[in-house]
């Protein structure tokens, strides 16, 4: 049997880590509108760890497929706007069928540190984590630009979110994760939403399923450039991870139980 899922680790212990032939560390970046900042956070992925970058189009408006192709990326391009979790799925499938080891959900805005992949994704390969986050509260947001009301709902939030699944993480609402083959391959990912609430389904997930979680600081970068949710699109957020914590609460007490937070038959590769 697995371990529990396990409170969070300091960015101190996270190791750092060499990419070898059995250690395939995927990225994937899910995109749309990033053709301003995709460049600037490709330079800072560490090349040597990492075998195959992944970017997935979400039908930009802009040049980011352009910008990724000369880059050198594999492309994916979706026919029709899928959303944000529709995109991710898009790359997990994609990573897994590349024979990914380990799995980096990067935002190509440059919010996030990408020189950081390998603290994040270290207690993935040596097989102590299945999930980890790349927490901007483990530092001081505000300090990074994060608007006030943002940094009030993400505590908020967070705190129901650990009192509902028992942990004690800083922060869940990170566009900087990475991901173990086994996790998505027991993790039935592709029953979640196709809406920005992918993220806290797949945690839940991860919780139901007894995977692994721990979580290193990034730091906190907000500018012009990169994209941002706007108030009332993260109303809407709010209230739909509010829903994911009474889902899971009534799957944990056996009085509704989802289909989402089952596990599924692995994969063979």
């Amino acid at each position: 049997m697995r371990p529990k899922p396990a409170t969070a680790q300091s960015a101190a212990a996270a190791p750092a880590v060499t990419g070898t032939p059995s250690n395939r560390v995927i990225v994937v970046m899910p995109a749309y509108n990033a053709a301003r900042t995709l460049e600037r956070t490709y330079r800072d992925i560490p090349h040597e760890l990492v075998s195959k970058i992944i970017l997935v189009d979400d039908v930009s408006k802009d040049d980011t497929v352009a910008v990724a192709r000369q880059l050198g990326l594999d492309v994916i391009i979706h026919r029709q706007n899928l959303g944000y979790g529709g995109n991710q799925k898009t790359c997990y499938d994609a990573a897994l069928e590349a024979g990914a080891d380990a799995v980096v959900m990067l935002h190509p805005d440059y919010q996030y540190d990408a020189t950081r992949i390998p603290a994040l994704v270290g207690p993935i390969l040596d097989g102590t984590k299945d999930l980890m986050l790349g927490s901007r509260f483990l530092g001081d947001p505000l300090a990074g630009g994060m608007p006030r009301w943002k940094y009030i709902s993400n505590r908020f939030l967070t705190g129901v979110e650990n009192m509902v699944f028992g942990l004690h993480l800083s922060e869940y609402h990170t566009g900087f994760r990475a991901y173990s083959r086994h996790l998505l391959e027991t993790i039935p990912y592709r029953l979640n939403s196709n809406d920005f609430v992918f993220d806290q389904d797949l945690v839940a997930q991860a919780v139901a399923c007894g995977m692994r979680i721990g979580e290193i600081a990034v730091p906190t970068r907000y500018f012009e450039e990169a994209s941002s949710v706007n108030f009332r699109r993260s109303v809407i957020y709010g209230l739909s991870t509010l829903r994911v914590s009474v889902r899971f609460l009534l799957h944990r007490m056996r009085l509704r139980r989802s289909p989402k937070l089952a596990q599924q038959k692995p994969t063979t590769r």
